[in-house]
């Protein structure tokens, strides 16, 4: 019988059970102890603070996190908080509790995607619906302060009124502080101008349809475009008649049956034709309205993400819908050039908070709200599209892009 020959034992390096402060050098050696350094035994690794830095510069990322993650993990999670270092940059994890202890660059995300953007550029697809004479077109090339609309000039002696609703649009790409905005401007000529004008809200209703369709077909497609042209309608501007009473029956008809699949922002039109105190009465009456009618229009309630949000769009609602006049002639005022209307008794300044609500209207649209007005279109308007579609179909199967090409309205 041979003799058994037992393997060879290698004792264990000794880890203390909880080091008072963690990777700092002990008083007799510069390093810290055999099992805490990198590779798990053998040759140890300086810390942190014993490798030099040139002076101006900051730590590595790679190093820092690195020696952090192994100590975690041979400590068991049970180095003391005050045992990290104080590096530029330090900060907690809400997780496992580890310090970073030097300058990773995280911050520079929002500058990557600044420049992005910056190069692409984004989109903007905006519709104004009402019926003609209320200043849809003047109130879009204010907005924008260009000749963004699709008719800038009043109706001629030639032109007649469209005998059904017509859906046109024209794009526009402008430019400010460098960053590009593809701007689109649907126009819906025709709606509400006839007198029987029943299931008008129809072919514009088909038109955000069909861009919901467009969109799918090319996420469905096995090839797919690295960018694919976003034609949905981001927002929806309804113009109501400042007749100072009450909305029409066409008015609640069309809100109510579009504002599950477009942003509606009512506004009303030409308010320098009603007092102050008519004003207010009047967006009063059109809020309890909308109210009783079960009319959501945005923002909506139930898409507040946190109650700074809803603190910001509750006065927002309050405040709707906005009373608007639009002009894109200016005037002399003050020794000021501004954007107003003259009449007989004065300049009404399309600026001025006094004079009307433009200026709250664009603040909300463009430089508070643009953002959130694309997201909300994309993740609740046309998921619920997609959902339905895809429901109803079984899924849609892989297209070529020839099946794609639709005509627009």
């Amino acid at each position: 019988m041979s003799d058994v020959v037992p393997p060879e034992v290698r004792p264990k390096p000794a880890v203390p059970a909880k080091p008072p402060n963690v990777g700092a050098p002990s008083p007799s050696s510069p390093f810290p102890p055999q099992g805490l350094g990198f590779g798990g035994g053998g040759v140890s690794a300086p810390p942190p603070s014993a490798i030099p830095v040139p002076i101006g510069s900051h730590p590595s990322s790679h190093v820092g996190s690195h020696i952090v993650g192994h100590v975690a993990g041979h400590a068991g999670g049970h180095a003391p908080a005050h045992s990290a270092g104080h590096g530029h940059g330090g900060s907690h994890s809400s997780g496992g509790g580890s310090t970073l202890l030097g300058y990773i660059g995280i911050d520079t995300i929002i500058e990557q995607m600044r420049k992005k953007t910056m190069k692409t550029g984004f989109d903007f697809n905006i519709m104004v619906v009402g019926h003609s004479g209320l200043g849809k077109s003047t109130l879009v090339n204010t907005l924008f302060k260009s000749q963004v609309s699709r008719k800038t000039a009043g109706w001629t002696r030639d032109e007649k009124i469209p005998k059904t609703v017509e859906i046109k649009s024209v794009s526009h790409v402008i430019e400010e502080g460098g960053v590009k905005m593809k701007l689109t401007v649907v126009d819906t000529p025709g709606f509400g101008d006839q007198i029987n004008n029943d299931n008008c809200w129809e072919p514009i209703s088909k038109y955000i349809n069909e861009q919901f369709e467009k969109f799918l077909k090319e996420e469905v497609n096995i090839t797919r475009k690295k960018r694919i042209p976003d034609t949905r309608v981001h927002c929806c501007l309804y113009f109501i008649p400042p007749t100072g009473h009450c909305l029409r029956q066409l008015d609640t008809e069309f809100m109510r049956r579009l504002s599950h699949s477009v942003n509606i922002i009512p506004v009303i039109a030409k308010a320098d034709t009603m007092t102050m105190e008519e004003r207010q009465e009047f967006k009063q009456r059109v809020r309890k309205e909308l109210e009783a009618n079960g009319i959501e229009f945005y923002p909506q309630k139930e898409f507040d993400d946190d109650m700074e949000d809803k603190s910001d769009n509750d006065k927002i609602r309050e405040a709707m819908p906005f009373a608007v006049v639009g002009s894109d002639k200016e005037h002399q005022v003050n020794g000021k050039r501004v954007l107003g209307r003259k009449t007989p008794w004065g300049i009404i300044e399309v600026e001025n908070p006094n004079h009307c609500e433009f200026a709250q209207l664009r603040d909300f649209l463009i430089r508070s709200h643009l953002q959130d007005l694309k997201e909300v279109t994309h993740n609740i308007h046309y998921e619920t599209y997609r959902a339905k579609r895809l429901n109803e179909n079984g899924g849609l199967h892989p297209i070529s892009s020839n099946d794609t090409q639709e005509s627009n309205l």
